[in-house]
């Protein structure tokens, strides 16, 4: 990608809206965040709906959106960028969060706690008064661009001592707690979004329930609202509902066989063949 291309906020506009389903006052809340240009941090579990809501936001404030999916082998240069050496010698190529300060988008870092520590205090110039990014190694200050907005997502259902947010990164932030939605909400958003019959969306809801009731019992994780729009999707193929929940949200979610036969067993109460 040329720098030119990069620069280009169009590119980063989510042209059609992406379907999502608030569940209170979230999304007045947030465009009171970001009129004030607040950095915004996401908690909730895996699949509930963090990063299509950020999504949503951007384009219902039809502002670019760089997501970067963080990974624990990101380095400081992954976000701001780094020198490349071509035919012609060597150039500047500046990271997704460097973009984005110089354009003015949100710049979304999805499951934020997964960088190392090292990493993410490079986002703290951009998230208090100064709103300034140094990229030490150009010897350039980039002062971020009045649009510019910073958004990080995390579970916590996945912290501990080696992976958490230090305090003097999480008080930068203001916050949303993200939770599966409620059943009925859920049931709409599975039929919505797997196009399926209201009554099978209720039925994978109730599934999904079940096995949330065994996160510490068992399971880390209970089966995702992400999930069930797989499930649903599959039977709108034609699958029978016993094998696609089997594909969908039995076998991604346990190798434990005791879990496996239990989850099975409360497929089958609720979609007998």
């Amino acid at each position: 990608m040329s720098e030119i291309n990069a620069l280009d906020p169009q590119q980063y506009i989510i042209k059609n809206e992406p379907f999502y389903r608030p569940v209170s006052d979230e999304v007045e809340l947030f465009e009171s965040a970001y009129a004030s240009r607040m950095p915004m941090m996401l908690k909730g579990p895996t699949g509930c709906g963090k990063s299509r809501f950020v999504e949503y936001m951007a384009h219902k404030l039809n502002k670019p959106l760089i997501t970067v999916a963080c990974n624990e082998d990101m380095t400081a240069s992954d976000l701001v960028g780094r020198f490349l050496i071509d035919i012609n010698g060597t150039k500047w190529q500046d990271g997704p969060l460097t973009v984005a300060a110089r354009i003015g988008a949100i710049c979304y870092l999805d499951e934020v706690v997964e960088a190392r520590q090292d990493t993410t205090v490079v986002i703290h110039p951009l998230t208090d008064h100064r709103r300034v990014l140094p990229l030490d190694k150009k010897g350039e200050l980039v002062e971020a661009h009045p649009d510019f907005q910073l958004v990080i997502s995390y579970n916590p259902g996945y912290q501990s001592m080696m992976k958490d947010l230090k305090q003097s990164t999480k008080q930068r932030f203001g916050g949303f707690s993200f939770d599966y939605p409620a059943e009925q909400i859920e049931a709409e958003i599975i039929a919505k979004e797997a196009d399926v019959e209201m009554s099978i969306a209720e039925k994978l809801v109730q599934i999904a329930q079940r096995s949330r009731n065994l996160k510490g019992h068992g399971l880390d994780e209970g089966i995702s609202t992400r999930l069930l729009v797989y499930a649903g999707q599959l039977i709108g193929k034609g699958v029978s509902p016993n094998k696609a929940c089997r594909m969908a949200l039995i076998t991604p979610l346990t190798d434990d066989l005791d879990i496996l036969d239990t989850l099975m067993t409360t497929v089958e109460t609720f979609f007998e063949e």
